[in-house]
């Protein structure tokens, strides 16, 4: 309850918040096309990969990859939709809590590079807020839902101090119900700053363990996006 009471006052504020907002054109023309650029994986001189766990949907196996993550002392990063976070707080709560790092996935999963720039602004602003609201923390990371972006929408992160994470590997586990072909994608050709794309589902936590005891035969340090990228 007292969860759902503190959701709807940070949305809201956001909406106010945004009701107020003007966008001045001189904002949008600081930034030029070529100006920011999305990060596809992180340093190659160091043997480290990430696990990139998308969270829009679904609430049943956040809890058993967590454990699967915590027994073989594992953080990665979990980039979370914003309505997500509003619908299930208390999850939101367990990954923070185990120490993984969190990225912004907008708020209502759209396709960002069919959003204007204000459209683009309110979808990672809101997610910003409404994580902060819950956790505290300032996400530095944006992941945009489905991969879709465009310039604008790499403009806009920049501009709300996001650098827009994309993938080397991705596992495509939401569509392809398939353990064994999530490891072998996952696996496949492994190498230094490989950032792994992967959801919360059933076929996911099953290939977890296999994937985790692969990167340790291959020495492969497996660790949060940002360390992948030798940002902290």
């Amino acid at each position: 309850m007292k969860y759902r009471f503190f959701s709807n006052i940070c949305i809201f504020g956001m909406l106010l918040a945004l009701f107020c907002i003007t966008y001045d054109n001189n904002i949008k023309g600081v930034f030029s096309q070529n100006d920011v650029e999305p990060y596809y994986c992180g340093d190659a001189n160091q043997p480290n990969v990430s696990l990139m766990i998308n969270v829009y949907w679904g609430n049943e196996y956040i809890e058993p990859i967590l454990e699967v993550l915590k027994d073989n002392e594992i953080k990665t990063t979990f980039f979370i939709g914003g309505s997500w976070a509003n619908k299930y707080p208390e999850l939101l709560e367990l990954i923070t809590k185990d120490g993984h790092e969190l990225g912004n996935h907008g708020f209502n999963h759209k396709e960002h590079s069919k959003l204007s720039y204000e459209q683009n602004y309110n979808e990672i602003y809101m997610c910003h807020e409404v994580i902060k609201g819950l956790t505290g923390t300032e996400m530095v990371l944006f992941a945009p839902p489905s991969g879709d972006f465009n310039s604008t929408t790499l403009q806009v992160a920049s501009a709300l101090n996001y650098k827009t994470i994309m993938w080397s590997k991705d596992t495509i586990d939401w569509r392809d119900k398939n353990t064994d072909l999530i490891i072998k994608r996952t696996t496949n050709n492994l190498k230094n700053g490989d950032l792994i794309l992967m959801h919360p589902t059933k076929n996911t936590l099953e290939a977890l363990p296999s994937i985790i005891q692969y990167c340790k035969n291959k020495n492969l340090n497996i660790t949060t996006v940002s360390n992948c990228l030798n940002l902290n």
